[in-house]
């Protein structure tokens, strides 16, 4: 390869990223990142501040699991290890309401599969031993829907999204914590996009041995860092009793390295895996930054602007039918019904990163991770009315602009 024919240097420009995750990265946990030095993954600050890491980990879960750390990768990765103890053979029910709760289907549908399943259908499995749950999409998983499959199928495993990142629905998890209870069952909880967002403590919930996240949504680090999952004592001792099939996403395995051994925080980690020093300042950054916010307080903020959202684009003639605090799915007004990929692509094309539903039907999806301002939900609700009115919507802005301005001035009222 010459000189003349190496591509210039990359530059990608700032974008306002308001979909369903990644979220805007906070200019703290860039900082980390990039002031890290360049230190071995086995150097004693960078092995010190995965344990702090650990620690905190452990209050952002809410948690006293001492097998709580972060999988290095993406969400993915952790959602990976949260499935590794389920084995060819287990029985297993799945519910599924959207996009991510059905990749999660897939996966335990491949992990359970025998080898006459995936000689039949290798990249689709369907095996007998595996119950899919299917909710229609824009509805959540109820306690009558999760009774009624648990008691019937009597299954080991239980699996559940918490927040529904594709339909923008949150699901019950008090309600599936429950019933595994009743039923002996081991849940095991996708809790992707709801970590770092709704106030709450898994160890409220003694049916759900296993929890995953991800490191770009509620947390807000870098996507490519560490995914946050925690097991509970029981999970671990079946884990142990009857093994799994992967070794870089073992939790038992990986929890070494974060100084985990037996069951006990050790005074070091051993090595499992090359860990990066950049990724874990960013990660312990970024967990500083949701402990110094606080659960409740940064609970309450993505409530009272997804609220905000939720009124200005009803005002804008769209019809909501999402209840999750982060995300506002939506349909769009009749004289742009059809045309929903276009609008995500005009507004991606002005570094507005809006999306669609990845399932049908086809709806739009406005987040807003790291934007907790007026001014910053102002701004979408700008942004997204021009696009709209580009296209011919006829959508009324002053509306819009009126629904922000009541429902910020009556907080400013009662203060």
């Amino acid at each position: 390869m010459t000189n003349t024919t190496i591509p210039p240097q990359l530059q990608i420009p700032e974008t306002l990223a308001a979909g369903p995750g990644p979220g805007n990265t906070d200019a703290r946990v860039l900082a980390a990142y990039a002031n890290a030095g360049l230190a071995d993954h086995m150097q004693a600050d960078v092995l010190r501040g995965m344990i702090e890491c650990k620690e905190m980990l452990r209050k952002v879960w809410g948690t006293k699991n001492t097998y709580t750390f972060g999988v290095a990768g993406t969400g993915w990765s952790g959602l990976d290890c949260l499935f590794s103890a389920i084995l060819p053979g287990d029985k297993v029910v799945t519910f599924v309401n959207g996009t991510f709760s059905g990749i999660d289907a897939l996966t335990v549908r491949m992990r359970a599969a025998s080898r006459e399943d995936l000689a039949a259908n290798s990249l689709d499995p369907r095996p007998a031993n595996v119950t899919l749950v299917t909710v229609p999409h824009g509805q959540s998983v109820t306690g009558d829907v999760i009774e009624t499959a648990l008691s019937t199928h009597k299954p080991t495993w239980a699996v559940m999204a918490h927040w529904e990142t594709g339909s923008g629905r949150i699901n019950d998890i008090r309600a599936f914590s429950d019933a595994c209870e009743r039923h002996g069952v081991m849940g095991l909880v996708d809790a992707v996009s709801s970590l770092g967002i709704e106030d709450f403590d898994i160890d409220d919930y003694p049916g759900i041995v296993g929890w995953a996240s991800c490191p770009q949504k509620g947390v807000l680090c870098l996507p490519l860092t560490y995914a946050p999952v925690s097991f509970s004592d029981r999970y671990i001792a079946h884990l142990r009793a009857n093994g799994s099939s992967t070794y870089v996403n073992h939790p038992i395995m990986e929890a070494r390295h974060w100084a985990i051994h037996d069951g006990k925080d050790s005074a070091a980690g051993t090595y499992h895996r090359t860990h990066s020093g950049y990724a874990v300042a960013a990660f312990h950054e970024a967990l500083r930054i949701n402990l110094q916010h606080g659960k409740a307080q940064k609970a309450a903020d993505y409530a009272f602007h997804e609220a905000a959202l939720r009124a200005a684009v009803i005002a804008l003639g769209c019809d909501v039918t999402s209840n999750m605090t982060s995300l506002v799915v939506l349909n769009l007004p009749g004289k742009l019904a059809g045309r929903e990929k276009d609008l995500v692509q005009a507004c991606r094309a002005r570094g507005f990163g809006i999306w669609p539903t990845l399932s049908e039907p086809v709806q739009v999806r406005i987040g807003i991770l790291n934007q907790l301002s007026r001014q910053a939900i102002t701004d979408i609700v700008e942004r997204f009315a021009a696009a709209m009115n580009e296209m011919g919507a006829g959508a009324d802005v002053g509306a819009a602009r009126e629904a922000l301005n009541r429902h910020y001035l009556a907080e400013m009222a009662a203060e």
